[in-house]
This record gives C-alpha cells, structure tokens and sequence, in this order.
C-alpha cells in the first residue's frame, strides 16, 4: 500500500509506447503521463468502444493528437500476429513496450490456453517476441511488464502447463487466484530470460509491482465477491496515478540499465524470491511458451 513518485525525466518527444490495456487504470495513467510527455501513445486494448473513449480523455486533458488505439486481444494469437503486422506495416519506430494488461478470471482463451496463463503471461510472450526486432531499430527500448507481488505465491507445474494449457483450474476463488499468482510468477520469470537474450543489444527490460491498487482487474469475479473486494478497495487500495509511478519510473528513470530483468517495487529494484529468480525455470518458460504459441 505504500506509494512512490516517479522522478524519471527521459525526454519522450518523438517517441513511440504501446500499451496494452491502456484504455482503463494503471495503463491509462501510464498512456496519459507518457502523451504529457510528447510520446506517441497507442493503446493496444480489446475493447473498442472503452478505448475511443480512453484516447479522446487523454487528449482532451493532455492536448496531445499522438494518442490512437490498435484493437488487440491478448487471448486471442492471431489477433496478435495481426496486430503486430498491422504496426510493422507502418513503419513506426517503437521506444516503449508496456505489458499491461491483466486480469483474474477463470475459463479459456480463444486458443484453449487457461485465460490467466494465456493473457497475463503468453500473450504479452507472442506480442513481445514479434516487436523486439523494432525496438532494438529504435536504439535504448524498453519493454515493462506488470507483475505484482503476488508472484511469490505462484507455482509453475511444467508437465502439467505443456498436457492442460494452464496454470490451474476450478471454479474456487482460491483456485484461479492460485493461477493468477503463478501467471504473475511467469511475469518475473520471463523478464528475467528477455534481459538475457537482449544482452548485446541496447533494449532493456523490467518487471513491475504496480502496488495494490483499484483498477478493473477483478471484474470478471463473482457478484459476492465483488461485494466483498469493493469497499475495501475503496479505503485501502492506491488509486490508478498512484499505482502507475513504478511503471513510470521504468519508462522513465535513467540510468537504469545495468538492472535490466530486474523486478522493481515503489520505483526501486527489490529482491525476489529463489524461485523468481530460478535462471533454469525462466529458460524452460521460454522454451515452452514458444513452442505451445508455435503450435496454436
């Protein structure tokens, strides 16, 4: 529940950022700091009509015209592969990859894949894998992605991810918030391997608790427990500004480097657990979630 301020001063002008689920929360509190900023800000969302509302907010409060949406559903693979194309296509330099979008569910993916593995974990895998490329073009890239601290409580059955295609199932709360908090430790893990195969290059990367903030990422839990996550979020949890600085200050900060794969927390890197930093477990993430996007 702490809160931080970001401090970092990047000059943006000219620069593009992608975010994903840039249309609500934490994502719109980044896409409006970085449009003050100058950047280019395309929101990669699947909601259309919520992100056209979104882009019209941040421009009319930032006065920026460089803010624009690009439909993008993250449990979907073609939608992904579409998606980059289309952004390829154009041309466009890329600066800023924001792997935003989350969310705590039960059910499948478009592509059979447990949703909260598919979205919060492989989709944001497919999507990173198919920009690097440009953002290594751009020259000093950056690619966030939210995690939360939630990963110190997630598991990762390797045998069982490759025969099911998720991360644990049930209709129990405590069943798929088990698989949120093993798709968040996917997360960390997958930071941790990009830092190692983008040594040479001038992208970096980093993984981010947001803090325990109110956004929509509950919205698909049951109407009970609504009831019961609302008001406390209410009084407790930081608001949407509050809990973007850490992603901010990751976009942001300079210096930050030599700390790529890092995980950071109230804008300043914090130690994880052995199992987050376990270089054979990230390898072997990789390696799986390559071959289940290969085969779908």
């Amino acid at each position: 529940f702490k809160t931080s301020r970001c401090r970092g001063n990047i000059p943006m002008a000219g620069k593009t950022a992608i975010i994903t689920g840039g249309n609500t929360g934490i994502g719109k509190a980044t896409a409006l700091h970085l449009a003050k900023r100058g950047a280019r800000v395309i929101l990669a969302c699947r909601n259309r009509s919520k992100a056209q509302a979104a882009v019209a907010d941040i421009q009319q409060r930032t006065g920026s015209s460089e803010v624009s949406f690009m439909p993008l559903d993250l449990a979907n693979l073609e939608s992904i592969h579409g998606f980059c194309q289309h952004f390829l296509r154009t041309g466009s330099r890329l600066d800023l990859l924001v792997n935003n979008a989350g969310l705590v569910a039960d059910g499948r993916t478009d592509d059979g894949f447990g949703v909260q593995f598919g979205v919060n974990h492989l989709g944001h895998f497919l999507l990173t894998s198919l920009l690097l490329e440009r953002l290594k073009e751009a020259g000093g890239g950056r690619v966030v992605t939210v995690s939360s601290l939630a990963h110190r409580w997630g598991h990762i059955d390797f045998e069982a991810l490759v025969e099911n295609r998720h991360l644990g199932s049930g209709s129990f709360s405590w069943q798929f918030f088990q698989a949120y908090c093993s798709s968040k430790l996917c997360n960390v893990l997958f930071t941790h391997e990009l830092a190692k195969r983008l040594r040479g290059s001038d992208v970096t990367c980093y993984s981010v608790h947001p803090g325990i903030v109110r956004t929509e990422l509950s919205r698909h839990v049951s109407l009970w427990q609504k009831l019961f996550i609302e008001p406390v979020a209410r009084f407790l949890f930081l608001d949407p500004e509050a809990g973007a600085q850490t992603t901010l200050h990751c976009c942001l900060q300079e210096g930050l480097e030599p700390l790529s794969g890092r995980y950071f927390s109230c804008c300043s890197v914090q130690e994880v657990s052995a199992k987050a930093r376990d270089a054979a477990a990230a390898r072997k993430l990789w390696e799986v979630s390559e071959a289940l996007c290969a085969r779908s």
